[in-house]
């Protein structure tokens, strides 16, 4: 019977492994930003944008008036560190309710008007796109350095 022995270090091996996947934690972040940029450029794209100031009726009173292009201008993306983790990273992308506080009866529609949803439509329209943008972001961040 022929013995073989194979001597390997152990502990630089799990070093090594650490590093790898501290690597790939780190690629995460910016992979998501890839996708949210995606959704958020699509998204200012939809966004309707009035010809002349309009006025926001609300139950509770008249609100504006506010600039063309006030709803467009409120979209915003933002890291959320609440609902990130080591190998989880979240992007919000939404519209500023303070600076548009009319958006959800845009997005979603009224029992008066029709909706004209510029995220949700965003969403559905770049699934493809923002797959792409994060799988290739996470993969250049994984191969550098």
């Amino acid at each position: 019977m022929m013995g073989m022995k194979i001597r390997m270090d152990v502990a630089r091996f799990k070093e090594q492994l650490q590093a790898s996947a501290d690597k790939l934690h780190a690629a995460t972040r910016p992979a998501a930003q890839a996708g949210a940029q995606v959704l958020y450029e699509r998204a200012l794209q939809l966004a309707p944008v009035s010809q002349a100031a309009h006025m926001f009726h609300g139950t509770h009173g008249v609100y504006g008036p506010y600039s063309p292009g006030n709803l467009r201008d409120s979209i915003y993306q933002v890291y959320s560190k609440d609902r990130s983790f080591e190998d989880v990273s979240t992007y919000h992308v939404s519209w500023n309710a303070s600076k548009a506080p009319y958006g959800a009866m845009v997005e979603f529609g009224t029992s008066h008007a029709p909706a004209h949803s510029f995220i949700g439509r965003a969403v559905a329209e770049t699934r493809t796109q923002v797959r792409e943008a994060v799988k290739t972001r996470f993969l250049q961040e994984a191969r550098s350095k």
